[in-house]
């Protein structure tokens, strides 16, 4: 069938060298924009990786006004305690004991792998209105050892010292009892100062396995 194709939206595969009046020797430029201008969206600045005994995971450096909007990425975090929450906090510039003002929403949707229970809901345990404790990510994790959780925590301009700071998080989990739970976590952490540090735990427990890449996403 491939032998049959002869036109690209009216362009002849003869003449693919020219397309929309850019030239295969022209081709450094796209709708004007350099190729050379074009960046990855997602630079990896980071790892943490658990080695199986770590109270918590997290970054003390690296969150700067590099970039607007800062990924992280969680691997399998294995929790060495069942039934423990896995959280998270930050500290501002000069801050430190990881005790920002936070006001979040939290909902997650579960199955259970028996087929007999599922649900949407919105759990009012596990947000906060200007508290400053670790922020629920995954409640009650599963701690079989073969359980883990992962996902994705996005926080917005970090290095902004105008605006609050916003955070999304959405996380696969294993709720024990062995259910399959997808969280949501949103909110805003209530300071205008620089966020500069970030901390990853289970309530009670090491984590012990798993880890966290840290991205910055490109401003241009």
């Amino acid at each position: 069938m491939a032998n049959t194709v002869k036109k690209v939206n009216t362009v002849a595969i003869a003449d693919i060298k020219n397309i929309n009046t850019i030239t295969d020797s022209n081709l450094k430029k796209l709708n004007t924009l350099e190729f050379t201008g074009v960046t990855d969206a997602h630079t990896l600045i980071d790892t943490a990786t658990s080695d199986g005994s770590d109270s918590s995971l997290g970054f003390t450096s690296g969150i700067d006004s590099t970039y607007d909007v800062y990924e992280f990425v969680l691997t399998n975090i294995h929790p060495e305690t069942a039934d423990q929450d896995f959280e998270f906090q930050v500290n501002a510039s000069g801050g430190s004991g990881f005790n920002e003002t936070i006001t979040s929403t939290f909902f997650y949707a579960y199955h259970d792998n028996g087929d007999g229970s599922a649900n949407v809901a919105y759990v009012t345990a596990e947000d906060q209105a200007q508290g400053t404790a670790y922020q629920h990510l995954v409640p009650h994790q599963g701690g079989a050892t073969i359980m883990a959780l992962s996902g994705i925590l996005t926080l917005y301009a970090p290095s902004d010292t105008t605006y609050v700071k916003h955070f999304m998080a959405r996380i696969s989990g294993n709720l024990v009892g062995s259910y399959s739970t997808d969280n949501h976590t949103a909110g805003y952490i209530n300071t205008t100062s620089a966020i500069t540090q970030i901390d990853f735990k289970f309530a009670s427990g090491e984590i012990q396995g798993g880890e966290i890449k840290m991205y910055g996403l490109s401003k241009t």
